[in-house]
């Protein structure tokens, strides 16, 4: 029998040239992303098609269409080099197995867990690394960061997750607010209250509580992602806000206060780690973090 043909041995250069090619759907915008000229990348695409046996890309008067071809290998693509840049993290991580770096989100305190970790540690190169509400995941799987304490929810997929703490929620409003200064309110509080919305649809459900208990949408308010947007929008009074009560919103804007919010489900802090990391400086994070990161002001001082 004839042996089957060889797979074609992709070079990944050409590969991510497709991938941003594909983002803009436009020759003259990608090779300006990619700092080549368009002849250059043209060049390119067209040899990775030679690899692939297959069209990817048509040009148009509007600038660039891919194929069906095209279509079906962009996300193919996206894999490949999203596992090529894990592979080469592992190896250097592999490679550094006394360099830890300790990711947080907003409002969250590790230093009491960072502390005890150098103090029992002291060969270790302990580093911390503040990332966005909505990079926990893509930090960790990018190893950006070995270990990410954050609020839930986030993705978990390749992850082993731990809850450190449940933090009561709270409704964050001006101080002239109608509901400033109760003692605590429920949701039938805040029904007609218009809310902000996030641009991922489950951080957006939880911190909204959308739908309500009652299958009710809750009010929408503004589309925004940074934070500095959402308190201007609290203190101008045109949306409140539901935030987790042990944050302090207020020292940073004093103009604005909490109430408790009574009735529902509590924020959860956890401990991310990339599910098979067994490294030592892990595991010795994931101990400290779970004495010491209870959501409870200081800590114990180390030993």
């Amino acid at each position: 029998m004839p042996e089957s043909p060889s797979p074609p041995d992709l070079d990944l250069h050409l590969v991510r040239s497709f991938t941003v090619l594909a983002e803009h759907r436009h020759f003259g915008r990608a090779a300006e992303t990619l700092h080549l000229t368009q002849s250059s990348l043209s060049r390119q695409i067209a040899r990775l098609e030679q690899q692939l046996g297959a069209r990817l890309v048509d040009r148009t008067p509007q600038g660039s269409r891919l194929t069906e071809a095209g279509e079906v290998f962009l996300p193919l693509a996206r894999a490949v080099l999203r596992s090529s840049a894990q592979a080469a993290a592992s190896a250097r991580a592999a490679a550094r197995p006394n360099r830890i770096t300790v990711g947080y989100t907003a409002n969250l305190i590790v230093t009491p867990a960072v502390r005890e970790l150098r103090h029992r540690h002291p060969d270790a190169d302990v580093r911390t690394l503040h990332v966005a509400w909505n990079e926990p995941h893509t930090a960790l799987l990018s190893h950006r960061v070995d270990v990410a304490v954050a609020r839930l929810p986030f993705p978990t997929d390749g992850l082993r997750v731990t809850v450190l703490y449940d933090e009561p929620r709270a409704l964050l409003v001006p101080r002239d607010h109608r509901l400033a200064g109760k003692q605590s309110i429920t949701l039938d509080d805040i029904a007609d209250e218009p809310l902000p919305r996030a641009p991922d649809p489950v951080w957006d459900a939880f911190w909204r509580i959308d739908p309500r208990p009652d299958g009710s949408p809750a009010p929408d308010g503004p589309f925004l992602e940074a934070v500095e947007d959402k308190f201007e929008l609290v203190a101008g009074g045109e949306a409140v806000v539901i935030v987790p009560a042990g944050a302090n919103f207020t020292g940073l804007r004093p103009d604005l206060t909490t109430v408790p919010l009574e009735g529902v489900e509590p924020s959860h802090v956890a401990l991310a780690t990339r599910a098979g990391d067994r490294g030592r400086l892990v595991a010795a994070f994931r101990k400290y973090a779970q004495a010491h990161l209870t959501g409870q002001p200081g800590g114990a001082t180390p030993a």
